[in-house]
Order: C-alpha cells, then sequence, then structure tokens
C-alpha cells in the first residue's frame, strides 16, 4: 500500500532525526482518524494521508538552506521535496500530487483555508504541536477556537487537553 512505502521514504528522508518521524506519525494517525470521522471520500482521506505522511518534509532543506525552519520557509520548501517522494510512486496521479503539493504549502496557513482535507491536516498538525511544544491550555484553548472547525477536532483536543 502507499501509505506504508511512502512512509518508509519519509523515515528514510529523515533518518537520524527520530522527532521528525514521530511527529509526522502521529500527524498522519490523527489525520486519518479525523478524516475517517469526518466521513471524507476515499479520494480526499487518500490525499489528506499523502499531505499528512509529507506535510513536514521541507524542515531539513529549510534547515540547510536558510539556518531555520519556521512555518513558511516549510511552506516554501516542502512541496519540492514532496513532490521528487511522490514521483517514485507511479500510482499517484498528478491532480493528486498537486492537491497534496497545495497542502503542504498551506499547513501553516490558517486563513482562507480551502478544503476540509486543509482543515484536518491543520488540526492534526495542532493536535500533536501542542504537546511536543508543551503550549498553555490557554493557548490551546485559542488556537482551538480561533481555528478548529471539525466536530471530531473539537472532540479531539477537548479530550486530549481536558479543555
Amino acid at each position: 500500500m502507499i501509505n506504508e512505502e511512502l512512509i518508509i521514504e519519509v523515515c528514510k528522508f529523515d533518518q537520524g532525526d527520530p522527532k521528525r518521524i514521530q511527529h509526522f506519525i502521529k500527524v498522519y494517525e490523527y489525520a486519518h482518524l479525523i478524516g475517517l470521522k469526518e466521513n471524507l471520500n476515499s479520494e480526499s482521506l487518500r490525499i489528506l494521508d499523502i499531505a499528512a505522511i509529507l506535510h513536514d518534509i521541507g524542515i531539513h532543506p529549510a534547515i540547510e538552506k536558510y539556518g531555520s525552519c519556521n512555518g513558511k520557509l516549510q511552506e516554501k520548501e516542502g512541496p519540492i521535496y514532496a513532490k521528487k517522494l511522490m514521483d517514485k510512486f507511479e500510482e499517484i496521479r498528478q491532480d493528486e500530487k498537486d492537491r497534496v503539493c497545495y497542502l503542504i504549502a498551506h499547513h501553516h496557513t490558517y486563513n482562507n483555508v480551502d478544503g476540509l482535507d486543509l482543515r484536518i491536516l491543520l488540526e492534526a498538525d495542532f493536535l500533536v504541536n501542542a504537546y511536543e511544544d508543551q503550549l498553555s491550555k490557554k493557548a490551546i484553548k485559542e488556537f482551538r477556537d480561533k481555528v478548529f472547525r471539525t466536530k471530531t477536532g473539537i472532540e479531539l483536543i477537548n479530550i486530549i487537553y481536558d479543555l
């Protein structure tokens, strides 16, 4: 299956960086769960899964190129490397690659969210980042109220962080 093979490829790409590998695995699992519970169709779920696996692929290239990996630099560099990895898989169609690259290029942009797949990716990434960055309960609540829109994402953030 494509997801499992792609996960191995991204682990190789991030070799020696267990923090990044564990991050994308957690985001992928949350995104997949939210996508299922929000009744994404199979094509949209496939795109979301691929995007969640690849969403932070621009971190190492951004660090090498700019000495920083802030969200905007991740969005800038990520699609280039995501496309290279996706090109290894004949079964990923060009329209799917285009949407995955778009999602990666916007996964730190919280305004003008143009689809449920992007909304879910934002929510799943935050569910993990809030813990990894040890955000305060107040900051988590504020972000939830500003960004979260899916019933499942809101339920998860409330349960996980006891809000």
